[in-house]
């Protein structure tokens, strides 16, 4: 029989406290395992610690899994599971394989007929969706938008034209720049949805008509985590 592939959720916010505590099932199954797939040994093992993982580290066995990541040799990723023993995926915050390079090695755990079990968690994407007050039942995620100004525009032109809650996020130290393309070039009816920081200290959730933010105070929204939602 083969064993499972976990995906663990992990704290937002750097300075969210008392994530242990909301979910005991999460602590259980994170201590039961001793192989984990991570984008980053040193956040990797930050983040365990926080939801409470007790084991000694130098005991367990860590695959790395980012951009930089040969996606030809991932298989032996999982050469554990598929001999019957369970695994665990972590994103560098909230719910692996959402605008994550973990998707990977799901699709490839499915291919190997291997059972794959998100665990309740937080997502940054959809609890801002929630407290938007923009559509939760129609809406779309486009991730990152394109690097290049020009072709950045170009995107947000097409996307403020479509129906429903569009969503997307940024590097955060690209943030500034994007919100000015915004503010820049969509229609001043449309509602801009900022989501800063979830969960954290500084949590800021604004949603109000472009007009409205091009003439007020702009947010300094520089290497703050933040999601973007446009919508009518």
């Amino acid at each position: 029989m083969k064993g499972i592939l976990y995906l663990i959720p992990v704290p937002i916010a750097d300075e969210e406290e008392g994530s242990v505590q909301l979910y005991p099932l999460l602590e259980s199954i994170v201590n039961s395992l001793d192989e984990f797939i991570v984008e980053d040994l040193r956040t990797g093992r930050r983040m365990l610690r926080k939801i409470g993982f007790k084991g000694e580290f130098d005991q367990m066995t860590f695959h790395v899994l980012n951009e930089h990541t040969d996606r030809k040799g991932i298989g032996r990723f999982l050469a554990c599971a598929e001999k019957g023993k369970n695994i665990g995926l972590l994103s560098e915050a909230g719910m692996p394989c959402i605008a994550d390079p973990g998707s990977d090695i799901v699709r490839l755990a499915h291919e190997k007929r291997i059972k794959v079990v998100p665990l309740y968690g937080q997502s940054s994407i959809f609890l801002a969706l929630a407290a938007s007050g923009l559509s939760g039942q129609h809406f779309c995620f486009h991730g990152y938008l394109p690097k290049s100004q020009k072709e950045r525009i170009k995107k947000l032109k097409d996307i403020e034209n479509k129906e429903g809650a569009q969503i997307f996020i940024e590097t955060p130290y690209r943030n500034n720049h994007l919100l000015e393309d915004i503010l820049l070039t969509c229609s001043p009816a449309l509602l801009l949805c900022l989501a800063v920081n979830i969960t954290g200290k500084s949590e800021m959730i604004v949603t109000k008509p472009i007009s409205e933010w091009r003439r007020g105070d702009k947010p300094n929204l520089d290497k703050q985590p933040t999601v973007f939602i446009l919508g009518k």
